[in-house]
C-alpha cells in the first residue's frame, strides 16, 4: 500500500510540473482534448494503463502482485 501512494504522490508531481511548467500548452490541450471522440480517450487510456502494468509488473514481478 505504500508504494501505492508513493505512484499516486509521483503522478501529483508530474501533473503539478506540467501544468506550472507549461501552463497555456497544457490549456491547448485541454481544448483539442475536446474534439477527441470518448471511445478514443477511453482507448488511449486503457492502452496507458496496460503499458503502466506491464512495466511495473515486469520491474516488481508476479510475486509482488500475488500478496494480495
Amino acid at each position: 500500500m505504500k508504494e501505492f501512494v508513493v505512484a499516486i504522490g509521483l503522478l501529483f508531481v508530474i501533473e503539478g510540473l506540467l501544468y506550472s511548467i507549461f501552463p497555456e500548452q497544457m490549456k491547448g490541450m485541454m481544448e483539442k482534448m475536446k474534439s477527441i471522440p470518448a471511445s478514443n480517450l477511453r482507448t488511449g487510456g486503457l492502452f496507458f494503463a496496460l503499458i503502466g502494468f506491464i512495466i511495473v509488473w515486469s520491474i516488481k514481478g508476479w510475486k509482488s502482485f500475488s500478496k494480495f
